[in-house]
């Protein structure tokens, strides 16, 4: 029986704006869990573009508009390229997450641009986006989105760790899921290596080559996010107002500074992760093996990686599940992680315009 399976493309850009992921993956709709990654791709950002999504932070409503629609372009275009290089001839819908250039949810403000009218256009298909606005309309953080990936695809784990442009984790306590953005990680770090020419820390090669400032590192470990209760989240906003203008008042070098960021990083996870039981890591983050050895001695258990294309693609793969949810007007948001006033199914649906 055909209907058994949805065939379905996500795709997400993080904050560390390394580049567009795009995974091609097959669901058991009886069964969730049994999914398979087909295709997976990430698509490097050109300079232009990576400009424009850095600086559109300060832009104003009428070039965010533009802005919008030129990325939903590229998305669409994206999209068509990964589609015809592996021969993909079947697709029930296409989920994006698109891009956050503004997150401040307790002003009740989240946007995430590449528009969905432009990108089902292009790709002919029929598309889901626009997932956090929904949830931040009832009151929620619009964020973490992916726990209930966590809960119905990868339930084996204790906990569900991602290292990307944040740190966030998902776990359940007392039957109910938790999640929350733990602290600010590849963002920051990826930021300062700019400033010496280069896109990231390859195996936390110059964070290893560091000395950490343990001043900054108790300045950081202080700041008042930590001593929020969750349901929370983080945004670049607040990196750039409160994280950066810190780190660059003690004026060190760089590797320096990313020795610091590595351990506040690692404490701060170790201060969440509590029980025993399987840990999945993933995310750019994970390829840092100082970082990675940082957190294992802070947590002081064996960490066993998955394959590399699950801590590539996981979001990519959870997001087209969110778009499968929200077909099948299933939950895929859950207020026990964003504070939301009820379980949602999250979500806009577009279809090509016939000419």
């Amino acid at each position: 029986m055909q209907d058994k399976f949805s065939y379905s493309i996500g795709l997400m850009s993080g904050t560390s704006l390394d580049g567009i992921d795009l995974v091609y993956v097959k669901f058991n709709k009886e069964k969730y869990e049994d999914f398979q990654i087909v295709k997976a791709e990430t698509v490097s950002y050109s300079n232009e573009w990576q400009g424009r999504l850095k600086e559109a932070i300060n832009w104003s409503n009428e070039e965010l508009k533009k802005l919008d629609v030129s990325y939903g372009k590229l998305l669409g275009e994206t999209l068509n390229r990964f589609i015809e290089k592996n021969n993909i001839n079947k697709i029930d819908f296409i989920a994006s997450h698109g891009h956050t250039v503004l997150h401040q949810p307790n002003k009740g403000i989240t946007l995430q641009v590449g528009n969905g009218q432009e990108i089902a256009n292009i790709t002919k298909c029929k598309i889901v986006c626009d997932f956090r606005t929904q949830d931040v309309a009832l009151g929620g953080q619009g964020a973490p989105l992916v726990p209930i990936g966590d809960e119905l695809l990868f339930s084996e784990y204790e906990y569900c760790i991602n290292l990307g442009g944040f740190a966030n984790v998902s776990y359940k306590e007392n039957n109910k899921r938790k999640a929350f953005d733990i602290c600010p990680v590849n963002i920051v770090m990826n930021h300062y290596c700019r400033k010496i020419g280069k896109e990231y820390d390859k195996n936390g090669e110059l964070a290893a080559a560091g000395i950490v400032n343990k001043e900054l590192l108790n300045v950081l470990n202080e700041l008042d996010f930590y001593k929020k209760k969750a349901p929370k989240s983080l945004g670049l906003e607040w990196v750039k107002k409160v994280v950066f203008p810190l780190i660059d008042k003690y004026e060190l070098e760089i590797p320096d500074v990313l020795a610091t960021v590595v351990e506040h990083t690692s404490y701060q996870i170790s201060k969440v992760i509590l029980k025993e039981g399987k840990l999945l890591f993933t995310g750019g983050g994970a390829y840092n093996s100082y970082l990675m050895n940082r957190i294992k001695y802070y947590l002081n258990r064996e960490i066993i990686l998955q394959n590399n294309e699950l801590i590539d693609y996981k979001e990519a793969l959870i997001f087209a599940f969110l778009g499968l949810l929200r077909i099948e007007n299933q939950v895929n948001c859950l207020k026990s992680v964003t504070g939301a006033k009820r379980n949602h199914s999250s979500g806009m649906i577009f279809y090509p315009k016939k000419n």
